[in-house]
């Protein structure tokens, strides 16, 4: 019995010291996704972004019609409703008619339970060219029989008759590409100038905080407006996208550069920079492959909270008329109609992508949340 008590406690303790060799030996990398997979908010967060992402690669896909196309007649036609299994139907949606009221001259829509309109998935529609690869006129969601004179307005209609869910995929696209982009440029700013701050001192570190100090000394809006209303009237909405994009990762760089400087600062003394430096490593091949990785996750944790900063500073310039303007399509254009009373009073609808600001900007947060508590995996 004394001989058998030995063996059975290093059973016992066994798989606990695999679990520790199996900590002990993996990557930086796969300790913060160990740990971020335990935040299940954080998780489904993520879902959802990679969910909008989806939207911003092919967002003809997910419209039903072209964004573009215009009808008087259909103007300001209320949500029509997808129904499952009705009237021998999977899907279908109600038919609407309008009628123009003869006081106010203003169409009223109304629903005619006599007719129901056949939906269905993978349907066909307008032609467009995914990634620009190779025409396609294949629709996830769409009509039975697209021939017909009937419509499908997911989220109704705008004052020009234009379908704005069609309208809120297309924002989708370059409101969430503007925030990536201007936070991957903001990122690469922050990590250089931080970098060449705190790890080389002397005159660079001066001037580098100097500029940082100017530029989170001025304020934001009247620069933001000063900025953008000296773009061109006449420029393409591809070029105004562009020069947006540059602006927002303009301003929004300092922040992260005071943080890699400090990083930086602590991080030169370590040994294994020392061991870079004696075995003649270049000071650019310290930063890039010893420095930097070394706090990685602290860098993606903080570019993740930082976009959706850029997405609401996008949507608020355009909103205001000062940053992408029509014809191209996003969150803030969508929303300017949401300016005046009288049009929300009567289409509560357009005011749906702010929904869409609120979803994206809230997710980016939790999974920023996430990052910046996984980022530290041996922490309580």
């Amino acid at each position: 019995m004394t001989e058998a008590s030995p063996n059975a406690s290093t059973v016992e303790i066994a798989p606990v010291s695999k679990a520790e060799d199996r900590v002990s030996v993996a990557p930086n990398w796969k300790l913060v996704w160990w740990r971020f997979r335990k935040n299940r908010l954080a998780v489904l967060s993520a879902i959802v972004l990679i969910f909008f992402y989806t939207i911003v690669l092919v967002p003809a896909f997910f419209a039903t019609q072209d964004p573009e196309a215009t009808s008087a007649k259909l103007s300001f036609i209320p949500p029509q409703r997808i129904a499952f299994f009705r009237d021998g139907q999977f899907l279908s949606a109600p038919a609407i008619v309008g009628k123009r009221n003869a006081v106010t001259l203003r169409m009223e829509w109304t629903v005619d339970p006599s007719r129901r309109i056949g939906v269905r998935l993978f349907a066909r529609g307008f032609e467009y060219k995914p990634l620009g690869l190779f025409k396609t006129n294949l629709h996830l969601l769409g009509l039975s029989n697209p021939n017909e004179a009937d419509h499908i307005f997911l989220l109704g209609t705008d004052s020009l008759g234009r379908d704005q869910w069609s309208r809120l995929m297309y924002g989708t696209r370059t409101s969430m590409t503007v925030g990536l982009i201007a936070v991957l440029l903001s990122v690469i700013l922050g990590v250089l100038l931080g970098g060449v701050s705190g790890y080389f001192g002397g005159v660079a570190d001066l001037v580098i905080q100097r500029v940082i100090e100017i530029l989170q000394s001025l304020p934001t809006i009247p620069i933001w407006l000063a900025m953008t209303a000296a773009l061109p009237r006449d420029w393409p909405p591809t070029r105004v996208f562009f020069a947006i994009t540059i602006i927002l990762a303009f301003i929004g760089w300092t922040t992260l550069a005071r943080e890699v400087r400090g990083r930086f600062l602590s991080l030169r003394e370590e040994d294994f920079v020392l061991a870079a430096e004696l075995s003649g490593a270049s000071r650019l091949r310290i930063i890039m492959r010893h420095m930097v990785p070394a706090f990685m996750s602290h860098i993606i944790a903080t570019s993740t909270l930082a976009i959706p900063v850029m997405i609401i500073n996008e949507t608020s310039l355009s909103f205001l008329g000062l940053g992408i303007r029509p014809p191209a399509i996003s969150w803030g254009v969508l929303l300017q109609q949401a300016q005046n009373i009288q049009t929300v009073a009567q289409a509560p609808w357009l005011m749906m992508p702010g929904l869409g600001v609120i979803v994206a900007v809230l997710a980016f947060n939790l999974v920023g949340d996430g990052l910046r508590d996984a980022a530290d995996p041996y922490s309580h």
